[in-house]
């Protein structure tokens, strides 16, 4: 049976530095977290579950339209950990995913997400290292999405409070898949979006 892939969007943050709904800032036409989508969905992962706060309409309404699972958290998600826990258990409860299944994780705000990335740690998940965490690198530089086997997400839930995915990604060992391949010289996958100065960068204004 081939293994499926689902990637895991925390879309229920606040956005504060950018004045709030970050994500819906336009960029080149269109809302930043529509780039980010869109590299998930031209992938080969199965679903995309990207998690909203219920007051989010908006962005909730983005979200449908390009054709991602949209699942709206009960009460505001804390932080991107109880996001994550709460994709995990939807994911759970709705696709009942084998041992073999892996679940990808990377911020809504990272309008250069590569697909070919995506795609590559798939593809080394399914015939080299089933089971194994996978980090993307560039020039040894370790970045996103981060490709989890399946049975780790007991492992998210497990965190504590003070305890983020960067403490299973350690206690793990993953392994560094270099993309340098993958990206175009004037690119940087890796990059998101948290302040007026980056988007401003992005945006070109």
């Amino acid at each position: 049976m081939t293994a499926r892939h689902f990637a895991v969007v925390p879309a229920a943050g606040h956005g504060v530095r950018l004045g709030g709904a970050k994500l819906l800032l336009p960029l080149f036409g269109r809302p930043l977290i529509a780039h980010t989508l869109v590299a998930w969905q031209k992938s080969k992962v199965e679903r995309t579950i990207v998690v909203v706060r219920p007051v989010d309409l908006s962005l909730a309404q983005v979200v449908k339209e390009l054709g991602a699972e949209l699942v709206i958290a009960e009460l505001p998600p804390p932080d991107m950990k109880a996001s994550l826990q709460f994709a995990l258990r939807h994911i759970q409860a709705n696709f009942a995913p084998e041992d073999t299944a892996a679940f990808l994780v990377a911020p809504a705000d990272m309008p250069q997400l590569s697909t070919s990335i995506i795609d590559r740690l798939i593809e080394c998940h399914r015939l080299h290292s089933p089971g194994r965490v996978l980090a993307p690198t560039l020039n040894g530089r370790q970045g996103h999405p981060v490709l989890f086997p399946w049975r780790l997400a007991a492992e998210v839930y497990a965190l504590g409070n003070d305890e983020g995915l960067n403490v299973i990604v350690e206690r793990n060992q993953a392994v560094l898949v270099p993309c340098e391949d993958l990206v175009a010289k004037d690119e940087y996958p890796f990059a998101d979006v948290d302040t007026p100065e980056e988007y401003q960068r992005f945006s070109g204004s």
